[in-house]
């Protein structure tokens, strides 16, 4: 039989800068991180500052569907 789903979710993180025009961007890509979260302890979405290529700055990752 399968096991439970239970309470850890895998997520995927996005950077702001995705939708801003930004001239210091070093590649045509998208900056994303994937992570996990606990659903029951975190029901809202995640936000989390990281390192984004794109920028080539720490800026802020949001959780994504």
């Amino acid at each position: 039989m399968g096991k439970n789903k239970g309470a850890r979710i895998i997520i995927t993180l996005e950077c702001l800068c995705r939708n801003s025009t930004n001239t210091t961007k070093r590649s045509s890509g998208i900056s994303r991180y994937t992570t996990s979260k606990n659903r029951r302890n975190t029901p809202d979405r995640l936000q989390l500052k990281k390192f984004c290529s794109q920028c080539n700055k720490h800026t802020i990752f949001k959780e994504i569907k």
